[in-house]
């Protein structure tokens, strides 16, 4: 089995990937392949609403990563979306890629359907919540399985490493893999 995680973060390897990083762990301790896939750096351009998609399983057009990203979430049995809060809700460039990996789902139904999907969020303060409700709501209109934890899938911290000091938001990363393991 595999599982993807798509960091929304501008940081690479900032607070983003560690928490993807706990919730690896706990999915490699039981032989889930994972691979993580950072957007930092990149711009993921958002959907032009040509409906060209229809029929062709993908994103017809090929000017970013959408293409081969939206490939590795189909080929995945599990989806670890991640993202620090901007403005309380997900980046802009996960936001644009989720748009558009909506519209290939809406045009080509059953793509990620009952694969399993887990949303994390990294929070200087508040939004928090209203992120992981951003990525649920993606899990749940395209019939995907929403793998849930203890308490909210999120850890505060604003700068790089910080998330590390939060001792209960790492062990609900962890819970949150065990979980992901398990379904």
């Amino acid at each position: 089995m595999k599982v993807i995680a798509v960091n929304g973060s501008a940081r690479k390897d900032g607070n983003t990937a560690i928490l993807i990083s706990r919730v690896f762990e706990e999915l490699n301790k039981e032989g889930i392949e994972t691979e993580m896939i950072q957007l930092a750096g990149q711009v993921i351009a958002p959907c032009k609403a040509c409906w060209a998609c229809g029929g062709q399983g993908n994103c017809v057009h090929r000017k970013d990563a959408f293409r081969e990203i939206f490939e590795q979430m189909k080929a995945a049995d599990g989806i670890l979306l991640a993202s620090p809060v901007y403005s309380a809700n997900i980046s802009a460039n996960l936001q644009a890629l989720l748009e558009r990996a909506a519209v290939v789902c809406d045009m080509n139904p059953g793509l990620l359907t009952h694969k399993a999907g887990a949303a994390v969020a990294a929070a200087g303060r508040g939004g928090a919540l209203h992120a992981i409700d951003a990525m649920h709501h993606f899990f749940l209109n395209h019939e995907m399985f929403v793998v849930g934890s203890t308490y909210w899938n999120m850890a505060h911290g604003q700068m790089p490493g910080d998330v590390e000091q939060d001792t209960e938001g790492l062990a609900n990363m962890s819970n949150l893999g065990q979980n992901m393991a398990y379904l």
